[in-house]
């Protein structure tokens, strides 16, 4: 059975949140589950006939426990520490205030992470200017900012360069190769997203200045530990945990059960007070979690194609195809994926101009928000601006707009650098 023929799952997975969810959103909240779970069964029975029962039941369970689990557990843990910080007053709710969140996010995205400063600067972003007509811009200029493109300085930044941390890149390697094409990528965003805001502001009624406050020191404090305590995968290795034919490497098993127990005091010692003015609910990762399950279960095969792809060797057709690629899959292992197929030789391709894995590390991060699928943070934003009354626009109206926004972007970036 041909692998095109095996990644239609995966499409299903893909085209059923794409469209069900603008064109009929009842029954798609009520059957999402069903859903699903009818795609992942169907890529299990394909995976059966393809390379029989027990190699099927053995991928998805590997996928489960050692990709799927610890994923899904850190997106849980910093949504839980995310939630239970308030940030009060403050400048932004004007246009100047508002770039300067934005512009902090950016830089603060590549020390906490992504997922960490999205869930941390969301709450006050939406909070500020919630007695606006029109916010959008303002969470669309967030996602590709703070959610994606500011965690490239890094391998704390965004989670496919914490895969090449893993693999042998140095540290700092992204700050020295991606800073300039960070630069080009968020300058034009911010001043877009200001022009806009500078217009819109015009219509509304002049919000008042509150004075600054912050709340939630333990969440505050566990995050911090959390961002310390992650970048020990890539140092310290325990050994291998086993049961029966599975495996989890010590250090990721380690990190997990941190994980929980920042959930755990988060959840029991977090203020109601905080909880309701950030507008948390659990409900919101419902659909999260039920979607990247689907993904991850379903997308093996697409990554075998991509293996298997033919690419020319030059800079300039790694950087689109690895952008393409992570656009509408997960970042991290397309990264790997490109990675390999480059060599895995991480002392080789950090060598001299390193432009082949500048390329793949550009591709993987800055066209993580042009879908919903992308990267983790932008479902987590849209679903936590759509609690707040705001209506995000759907996946394809979504990509329509990315697209229009980011690809003169990409085609600066590809004359300058590639």
């Amino acid at each position: 059975m041909s692998e095109a023929l095996q990644a239609l799952p995966f499409a299903g997975v893909l085209l059923s949140f794409a469209i069900l969810p603008g064109m009929l959103p009842r029954f798609w909240h009520r059957n999402l589950i069903f859903i699903i779970c009818g795609w992942v069964v169907l890529g299990f029975v394909v995976q059966v006939l393809a390379h029989g029962p027990q190699a099927a039941v053995q991928a998805i369970c590997e996928i489960t426990i050692a990709e799927f689990l610890p994923f899904m557990v850190l997106l849980l843990a910093l949504y839980a520490l995310g939630g239970g910080i308030a940030i009060r007053g403050g400048p932004w709710g004007r246009p100047a205030g508002n770039l300067l969140l934005l512009l902090i996010g950016t830089l603060l995205a590549s020390v906490m992470g992504t997922i960490g400063a999205s869930l941390l600067l969301i709450h006050p972003l939406l909070a500020a200017n919630a007695g606006r007509r029109e916010v959008r811009h303002l969470v669309l200029a967030f996602i590709i900012l703070v959610g994606n493109c500011g965690g490239a300085l890094s391998p704390l930044g965004d989670p496919p360069l914490f895969v090449g941390f893993l693999h042998g890149v140095p540290f700092f390697w992204p700050l020295t190769h991606l800073l300039l094409s960070l630069i080009v990528v968020a300058v034009p965003v911010l001043l877009l997203c200001y022009g806009v805001d500078v217009y819109l502001f015009r219509r509304d009624a002049r919000p008042g200045v509150q004075k600054f406050a912050i709340r939630g020191g333990l969440n505050i404090a566990l995050l911090v530990l959390l961002v310390i305590v992650i970048p020990f995968e890539g140092v310290w290795h325990p050994g291998v945990l086993r049961l029966a034919s599975l495996s989890m490497p010590g250090e990721q098993f380690a990190v997990m059960l941190f994980e929980i127990a920042c959930i755990a005091l988060s959840e029991f010692f977090t203020p109601r007070a905080i909880r309701s003015q950030n507008r948390f609910a659990w409900s919101a990762m419902r659909e999260i979690t039920i979607l990247f399950f689907g993904v991850f279960a379903t997308i093996p095969p697409v990554f075998g194609l991509l293996t298997h792809a033919n690419l020319a060797p030059d800079p300039l057709t790694w950087f689109w195809a690895s952008g393409i690629a992570s656009a509408v899959l997960d970042a991290a292992p397309t990264y790997l994926v490109f990675f390999e197929a480059a060599g895995a030789h991480a002392e080789t391709l950090t060598s001299g101009a390193a432009q082949l894995l500048t390329a793949i590390a550009a591709g993987a991060v800055y066209f993580g928000p042009v879908t919903y699928l992308g990267n983790a943070p932008n479902l987590m934003i849209r679903e936590i601006a759509a609690r707040r009354g705001v209506r995000m626009p759907g996946f394809f109206q979504y990509a329509g707009v990315m697209i229009l926004v980011m690809t003169p972007l990409y085609v600066l970036g590809s004359f300058l650098f590639f």
